[in-house]
């Protein structure tokens, strides 16, 4: 009895998360039409990225707004990206560069190529991407910049990935999912955490009062989720996931790309601030818990009772993320939720070990 007690008040604590986030499965898009069309700097730092900035800045190029520039930050790189940014900057004028050499103190690190570009942006108002994403529509500009005004400072985006065949893209999409869903509802909350740099807008006020990227210009990666957690408030920042406002790239294809791709990622949690891991460990905690408890149950409790409260749990799940996966048009993982949910369990585990050992070093 006490392993299905355990399980009961696992799932509670599960069923508590899923009405957190039913705050984003609930809620509306923001749709408000803004009264004026405020210049906007769009910032895209790149290191190799030759190809995709080719395929990529005609997109942003084609925004449907009348008042943008697009700053290029090229990042020390060794291929030829440098040449594709002065081919788009010697045919348009909105175009501007920021070729940076490796600086020593400095090496392998975005914030210092980020930090650059954004000092040569002239718009108080700046939207962020990466090189390898391309917006989903034209209006993409106009739909993350309008919550922008005096009293919100960010806009939480929405980076998709595109949808291919095969395990790893399920899994790497479910992965995107959740984590939307996550800042996503605890910005509703009023308690924003994290933002993804592959589709952020924020001010230039809200970064210079912040000291932009200091308090963590150390690490590798940050310069989107450690920003926000420390520059987000309950009152300065907006979700914008409007279908016109999303961006989507391309997934990586191997599972030993990926994983490096997290480890990287994961290393900037634990500068999070102390509410923010509590309640993301709890959640992490309870879902494993969950399925060991369930296992466990199934095999020394009663398991018509455990299967009662198994589906309870699922029902839940289903329910929520559901309609948060429609509202992300990722409407195809539904049915594979619980089998997607175990397995990313593993690899997140199994990161988190690795990187209790060696971290990784540079951001590319």
């Amino acid at each position: 009895m006490v392993l299905l007690y355990l399980l009961a008040a696992t799932v509670v604590v599960n069923c508590g998360y899923y009405a957190l986030f039913s705050k984003f499965a609930f809620a509306n898009p923001y749709l408000k039409t803004p009264r004026h069309t405020y210049p906007i700097s769009v910032i895209v730092c790149a290191k190799n990225e030759a190809k995709n900035l080719s395929q990529n800045i005609p997109h942003i190029l084609a925004q449907d707004y009348p008042n943008f520039e697009l700053i290029l930050v090229n990042d020390a790189s060794s291929d030829n990206t440098l040449e594709v940014m002065e081919h788009f900057a010697e045919k348009d004028p909105r175009v501007k560069l920021v070729n940076v050499k490796n600086n020593e103190a400095f090496w392998g690190n975005k914030k210092y190529a980020l930090t650059l570009g954004l000092k040569k942006a002239v718009n108080q108002r700046l939207l962020f991407t990466d090189a390898d994403c391309k917006p989903t529509s034209n209006q993409w500009i106009r739909k993350m910049t309008a919550p922008l005004n005096e009293d919100i400072q960010i806009v939480l985006g929405y980076g998709a990935y595109e949808k291919q065949k095969g395990f790893l893209n399920s899994l790497i999409r479910f992965e995107t999912l959740m984590t939307a869903t996550q800042y996503f509802s605890y910005a509703k909350a009023g308690v924003p955490y994290m933002g993804v740099g592959r589709n952020l807008s924020y001010t230039a006020k809200l970064y210079y009062d912040n000291n932009g990227f200091m308090s963590h210009i150390q690490l590798p990666s940050g310069d989107d989720d450690l920003f926000v957690n420390e520059a987000a408030t309950s009152t300065n920042t907006a979700i914008c996931y409007a279908e016109e406002s999303m961006t989507v790239s391309k997934p990586k294809t191997t599972f030993k790309s990926w994983i490096h791709q997290k480890r990287r990622h994961i290393t900037t949690a634990k500068l999070y601030k102390p509410k923010h891991k509590f309640l993301l460990g709890l959640y992490f905690t309870a879902n494993i818990l969950f399925w060991v408890l369930a296992i466990l149950c199934l095999i020394a409790s009663s398991w018509e009772i455990t299967l009662g409260i198994v589906a309870a749990r699922l029902l839940s799940q289903y329910s929520i993320l559901g309609l948060a996966a429609r509202k992300l048009k990722e409407n195809n993982l539904i049915p594979f939720i619980p089998i997607l949910e175990l397995f990313l369990l593993w690899v997140q585990l199994s990161i988190f070990i690795f990187n209790s050992h060696t971290k990784p070093s540079r951001w590319k």
